[in-house]
């Protein structure tokens, strides 16, 4: 472990993400404030920044780029409002910010329970579910770009989308939320009722990253399927596909949700990127529709 200045790189470090497999990160740096962010800049402007690591796979072989850890005090702060808008840093885990927000009475973003992610993250994924997505809550976005310059975006304008919002090229540093005030036990059973609906069709427990791709807009009729232009459910597709249970390697498709890949003891990296990729070669052959991945994969530079 080395220092340059006042920012600490980490050398060979360690990456945690959800699928409990990969690779390391030849350096990897957690800034304590935006001055140490812009320092990590001058070291490597195409740095990454690591969340919680919910939807990461790092490829066996690891990362050569600078990964970034926004998981400290000067990014993890929370500010309330009475009148509903909250004010919290990227590095804010977004299941502690709901559960804040929840205890005091502060409705809209409940319906994001159960995703596991730090609040930059699931502003740049725009992240969502079966009740919502973030986007619907957003105000502003706080966010640094490559060349250190600092920036507040008002939502109108950012190109959110499904799963997207076009503020990849940025780090984000934080995010303004408008809540509703409401009262505490409405909030607490909308929180119930979304984690309950998790609980019965995902594999939680599973080492998973949570969806593996990006439910698809279809391009033509599909009998049985859905209409040109409608929005369907991967997990659906690669289920009639007849690939749940389909094995990598110690990486296999879930028997409870198709659209979530579970990692056994053993697993490495690389039966995670076979297994997906065979998933959406079967899928196309047999549908005719491309899926997108949700999860991101780390890899060295080429």
């Amino acid at each position: 472990m080395v220092s340059s200045d006042t920012v600490v790189i980490e050398h060979d470090a360690a990456i945690s993400t959800w699928f409990h497999v990969g690779g390391r990160a030849d350096r990897l740096a957690r800034p304590r404030n935006t001055a140490d962010l812009l320092q990590c800049l001058e070291l490597d402007p195409d740095l990454v920044v690591l969340g919680e690591g919910a939807n990461l796979l790092v490829d066996d072989a690891g990362i050569d780029r600078l990964v970034v850890s926004l998981q400290t005090e000067g990014f993890r702060g929370i500010e309330f409002d009475p009148s509903g808008l909250v004010r919290a840093g990227a590095g804010v885990a977004l299941p502690r910010l709901i559960n804040d927000c929840v205890k005091r009475g502060l409705s809209g973003i409940e319906t994001l329970a159960g995703i596991p992610a730090t609040v930059g993250g699931a502003t740049v994924m725009n992240a969502g579910g079966a009740f919502g997505e973030l986007a619907g809550v957003v105000r502003t976005v706080f966010a640094m770009d490559r060349a250190g310059r600092e920036h507040a975006y008002r939502r109108d304008q950012i190109d959110f989308g499904y799963r997207q919002s076009r503020l990849n090229h940025l780090i984000i540093t934080g995010v303004e939320l408008a809540l509703e005030p409401s009262d505490v036990e409405s909030c607490r059973a909308e929180l119930k009722r979304c984690m309950d609906y998790k609980g019965a069709t995902q594999p939680l427990r599973d080492k998973s990253a949570g969806c593996v791709f990006k439910n698809p807009t279809l391009r033509e009729d599909l009998e049985g399927i859905g209409a040109a232009g409608q929005r369907v459910s991967a997990g659906m597709l690669i289920d009639r596909a007849g690939l749940k249970g389909t094995r990598v390697g110690g990486a296999s498709v879930s028997e409870r949700h198709a659209n979530f890949v579970v990692c056994d003891a053993g697993a490495r990296a690389r039966d995670v990127i076979d297994l997906i990729a065979l998933v959406r070669s079967r899928v196309e052959d047999e549908f005719g529709v491309h899926l997108d991945r949700e999860v991101v994969i780390w890899e060295r530079s080429a």
